[in-house]
């Protein structure tokens, strides 16, 4: 059975076809600057790797040439090969707690919860309705990024702001990149074979995150009312103190809607280093002698270890500590810092074991009371796998 995964972005569009027989990844691809000049897009298969600048103003003409692509290269002998979507969801809110058939309700529903994802939410709905118009017969799947942080209790996703903000407006902690945080943790569960375990996730990438995961269940994550809370990232500020907006909106003549920009767009490791958004650029900076680069590395740092620290608090200790995403998966300086500062919990990792980018491995030191993982993260295949079990159902 062939199912696609599908992350639709405000101007971009990516995807990952699968052979759910055997989770083989057939093809995978992503369309860039979709509604802006000069867009194009990549696909991959068969070992191979084309590149073609196409112009695609909307949505709906990037699915219409991704899905001729599929064909015309011989990837699938036609789209009806394709019996299954799953569309990536960003926000799902408190009405949404696991993947669901997509039906007019739940699109109305995306539509209604735009505020909670106002680049995300709208750039899915188009891309559910650019799929359905080509694949009208498909049954197409929502899998929220939000869903696997439902299971937290009030006292983890309630802030101390008058109640009614709750009650009348949904203002609570729903964290994201739940997809991801479900794949790693059910698969060092597997591999562990251990379904009672305590472990923190820290999904670290251009955006990132850290869970903590008790039993498989998210008791508490780093992400709050949007995505833009929790420890510093690449252009995300992270937590700050709130007075800061109204100061700024006064100080640099701004309105709040331009200063929640620059701490979603501006900040993180470009606003510290005043250069660059990425660790590998950073690192490169810190090796040339750039001041501005390790404080911006020191300061991230900080961020991941004091959520990990206040997760192995929470979960009354720690049984294993994973690291993935861009970041957690390849940066082996960075997982160095990070766990240097967790010695006083007795975290320990190996220099040779940590030598290691983009694979499975343990890394975990001589002596060490927490176990370490690089666990390389697969949103689209746990995408592909909800969409199947739930065209089985």
């Amino acid at each position: 059975m062939k199912i696609i995964s599908i992350n639709a972005g405000s101007s971009s569009l990516k995807f990952s076809l699968f052979d759910m027989d055997n989770e083989k990844l057939i093809a995978s691809g992503y369309f860039e600057r979709v509604g802006i000049e000069n867009s194009f897009y990549t696909i991959k298969y068969n070992g191979e790797k084309i590149r073609e600048d196409v112009e695609m103003p909307d949505c709906k003409v990037a699915v219409g040439i991704l899905l001729d692509r599929l064909v015309t290269l011989g990837i699938l002998e036609s789209i009806d090969e394709i019996q299954g979507v799953g569309h990536r969801i960003v926000s799902g809110g408190e009405k949404y707690t696991k993947s669901v058939i997509i039906t007019d309700k739940v699109i109305q529903d995306l539509v209604d919860l735009k505020d909670f994802a106002p680049l995300h939410n709208p750039a899915h709905v188009l891309a559910i309705k650019a799929f359905k118009e080509v694949l009208p017969s498909v049954t197409m799947v929502a899998v929220f990024d939000t869903a696997f942080h439902q299971t937290m209790d009030n006292i983890s996703y309630l802030y101390p702001v008058p109640y009614s903000w709750y009650k009348e407006h949904g203002v609570r902690k729903y964290g994201a990149h739940g997809t991801s945080h479900r794949y790693v943790s059910s698969l060092i569960s597997k591999h562990m074979k251990k379904d009672e375990l305590k472990t923190i996730v820290c999904h670290l990438g251009s955006g990132g995150s850290v869970s903590a995961i008790k039993n498989g269940v998210c008791i508490d994550t780093s992400m709050g009312f949007t995505p833009l809370a929790g420890i510093m990232m690449g252009t995300r500020s992270g937590d700050i103190d709130p007075s800061i907006i109204p100061y700024v909106m006064e100080k640099e003549g701004l309105n709040a809607s331009e200063v929640v920009s620059v701490l979603n767009k501006q900040s993180g490791f470009l606003g510290l280093s005043q250069k660059y958004s990425d660790v590998r650029d950073i690192l490169e900076g810190i090796d040339k002698g750039d001041q501005q680069c390790k404080l911006a590395l020191d300061k991230y740092v900080k961020t991941v270890v004091n959520y990990i620290a206040s997760y192995y608090v929470e979960l009354d200790g720690a049984d294993v500590i994973c690291f993935t995403a861009g970041v957690g998966e390849n940066s082996i300086p960075t997982r160095k810092l990070i766990v240097e500062k967790l010695a006083c919990l007795g975290v320990k990792i190996n220099d040779e074991k940590n030598n290691v980018m983009g694979e499975f491995k343990d890394i975990t030191g001589r002596g060490s009371k927490v176990k370490v993982f690089v666990v390389p993260t697969n949103e689209e295949l746990m995408i592909a796998r909800d969409t199947l079990e739930l065209l089985r159902k």
